[in-house]
């Protein structure tokens, strides 16, 4: 497992999911992150920093936005 940090540049609330930037990644951004369930909808917005666990890092859609923070 790793985390890694990254920028939240979309949320779908109704999905429960995010499209990410991982930090160093100019060009590519992860969609359709799972986001865990204790982390409020309201502070999924775009431009916040965020934690990204990766179960399997060679495999992004194996992963889960953990935390958001400032």
């Amino acid at each position: 497992m790793t985390i890694r940090q990254g920028t939240v540049k979309a949320f779908d609330g109704t999905a429960s999911t995010a499209t990410v930037q991982i930090q160093g990644s100019v060009a590519i951004w992860l969609r359709d992150v799972p986001v865990a369930r204790n982390i409020a909808s309201g502070e999924m917005t775009a431009g916040r920093k965020c934690a990204v666990l990766f179960f399997d890092e060679p495999n992004p859609q194996d992963a889960v936005v953990i935390a958001v923070y400032t």
